[in-house]
């Protein structure tokens, strides 16, 4: 099987191959135990980080009404807010939690035409607290699919401190393509419309790409 790497990660795996590669050859040298414990230490660090930095192909159900989960991690919140950005009106939030061990690649939901992009820098917040979708750092993709207007919003959290957007407006959303990453534990929210029917339960370990969140209305 062909395990694929994210872009961004490439330099931190190369650094921390060579960190490890470095002890590795001290340890050699010196014939220390001490450095061999620490040559093992870097060297799962490494693999830690490459696997962090996984970017398989996904590939799952797709079409014009579905609305596919845009992260992997664990579906923590289902409910109705106000969006006044880009779907300027009531909307379905659905927040899904990534820890560090999840694949960071983030994907799109739903078919569409990139319409809004916006990136707000603030704080680093938790990002599974509620207060997190509205105060961390954040950037948000709004798509036109058909009728519908879906937003997207990647966020910081307490150790992801770079978020990645490769979305521009103008841009062709390909259901299921990547559109970003967020390096090191973060959170992915979507918007939907109300009369949407929700697929996914609480606390469902979700799949980019993969897993159904809702069926959106036929307008």
């Amino acid at each position: 099987m062909h395990l694929s790497f994210a872009r961004e990660g490439y330099v931190f795996i190369a650094i921390a191959a060579a960190i490890a590669a470095a002890v590795f050859a001290l340890a050699l040298s010196r014939r220390s135990w001490a450095l061999w414990l620490l040559a093992v230490v870097f060297t799962v660090i490494a693999l830690w980080v490459a696997w962090f930095f996984r970017d398989p192909e996904r590939a799952g159900d797709r079409g014009p009404t579905v609305v596919v989960s845009p992260a992997d991690g664990k579906l923590i919140l289902i409910t109705e807010v106000d969006e006044p950005n880009f779907v300027k009106g009531r909307a379905l939030r659905l927040s899904i939690f990534m820890n560090v061990f999840n694949v960071h690649v983030n994907r799109y939901p739903v078919d569409g035409v990139v319409r809004y992009v916006h990136y707000n820098k603030g704080k680093f917040l938790n990002a599974a607290a509620e207060k997190s979708s509205l105060e961390n750092e954040q950037s948000s993709v709004g798509i036109e699919s058909g009728p519908h207007r879906i937003l997207m919003r990647q966020i910081a959290g307490l150790i992801a401190r770079r978020i990645v957007t490769y979305s521009k407006a103008g841009d062709v959303a390909e259901q299921g393509e990547r559109m970003g990453i967020i390096r090191f534990g973060s959170r992915v929210d979507v918007f939907i419309p109300t009369d949407s029917r929700v697929r996914a339960t609480l606390g469902e370990a979700m799949t980019a790409g993969v897993t159904v969140l809702a069926d959106l209305p036929a307008r």
